[in-house]
């Protein structure tokens, strides 16, 4: 008879599959001092995302009962997604002792955990739907969260305590909501990839040890915005467009989904960049917020061998100074990042044209 080892063992190859709690339990079985709270975060954390799932896969169905047989208004199925998410993910992770406050992008302010629950050691921030603007044209979305150590354990928090630079995150990741439901994560030791399967309710390991891709001849910029670029930017993409004729002797593609979680997730998968750069639009330092879309973003990045900047330093040694605030991003294959920065430190050019359209305008002469 064989013995229950034996067994394990063969029952463990066939099925291939490493679920995310398991994964995670053993992740922390490798620090003698865990304590299981971060497990038990992140199993919270998981337990949100498929219940965001669900709201978002339903889309108008999730919406009020009293809109049925109202006219189609996308903007208030958005703003009902939205709101649920945010109350999803904050009512899966407040009660369960883990916590000393969070905060998220969809509110103002922080959350402190309410009694009687138990006051824990990290901070949650996390940005409940990114990409949602784009939700009623059925676009993926997605759930994008960080995890900071509390800086004063069993004190009242304050905003401050979450004032820390993307360095101090302890975990980052993201849901994509898309044909599958997928939860990338990094705790700082790599980045691992999970995919929810319906049938038994769990995330599936399915994408170990993701890398960004070294070679790459993809870019990712809203377009729209190029009167508002900086030279340095519009040197970099004018070059990329003259493909093979021009300095880079080689062709690119642009692929703009103007879902930080979507771009990322290609980013992580075929390499490429991305660029949310700085610009000239009065008022407007970054597009993206830096606590909830940068910093857990450049985590990952970087976990995967690729690089995060501002386009002129690294992303993760910002220091925020308020909740909101926002910072410029370029991420993706580490020799495009620091090739977009070298040309944010070399001297001006003022005779550089990088305007998309300066070979083949209708209204440019010869």
């Amino acid at each position: 008879m064989p013995n229950l080892t034996e067994t394990a063992a063969g029952l463990a190859a066939p099925l291939g599959r490493i679920t995310l709690t398991r994964h995670t339990i053993e992740q922390e079985h490798r620090h003698l001092d865990s304590t299981g709270d971060f497990s038990g975060l992140l199993n919270a954390i998981t337990t949100a995302v498929k219940i965001i799932a669900n709201q978002v896969n339903r889309g108008e169905l999730a919406a009020p009962a009293e809109r049925a047989g109202a006219a189609n208004v996308p903007g208030k199925v958005l703003a009902h997604l939205a709101l649920a998410s945010n109350e999803v993910m904050a009512a899966e992770t407040l009660w369960g002792g883990h916590l000393a406050a969070m905060t998220s992008s969809a509110t103002a302010g922080i959350l402190p955990i309410p009694a009687p629950y138990r006051r824990g050691k990290y901070l949650l921030s996390f940005a409940p739907l990114d990409g949602s603007d784009d939700i009623d044209v059925n676009q993926s979305v997605g759930t994008i969260f960080s995890v900071l150590r509390t800086p004063r354990p069993g004190a009242d928090p304050r905003v401050e305590d979450f004032l820390q630079p993307g360095t101090e995150q302890v975990c980052a990741g993201f849901a994509l909501y898309g044909p599958a439901t997928m939860l990338i994560l990094t705790t700082g030791d790599g980045v691992d990839g999970f995919t929810l399967d319906r049938d038994i309710g769990a995330f599936v390991l399915t994408h170990p040890r993701m890398r960004v891709p070294e070679q790459t001849r993809e870019f990712a910029i809203n377009s729209a915005n190029e009167r508002f670029w900086e030279a340095p930017v519009r040197r970099y993409i004018g070059e990329c467009l003259a493909g093979r004729s021009g300095p880079r002797e080689h062709d690119f593609t642009m692929h703009w989904v103007a879902s930080l979680v979507g771009d990322a997730f290609r980013i992580l998968t075929r390499g490429g960049v991305v660029l949310y750069p700085a610009d000239s639009n009065p008022g407007r330092p970054g597009e993206l917020r830096l606590m909830y879309g940068c910093n857990p973003i450049a985590f990952l990045i970087e976990q995967a061998g690729g690089r995060a900047s501002t386009g002129r330093t690294r992303t993760m040694e910002l220091a925020p100074a308020r909740l909101d605030q926002c910072a410029p991003l370029v991420f993706g294959s580490r020799a495009e990042v620091e090739r977009i920065e070298r040309y944010h430190h070399e001297p001006d050019d003022e005779s550089f044209d990088g305007s998309l359209f300066n070979v083949r305008s209708m209204f440019r002469a010869g």
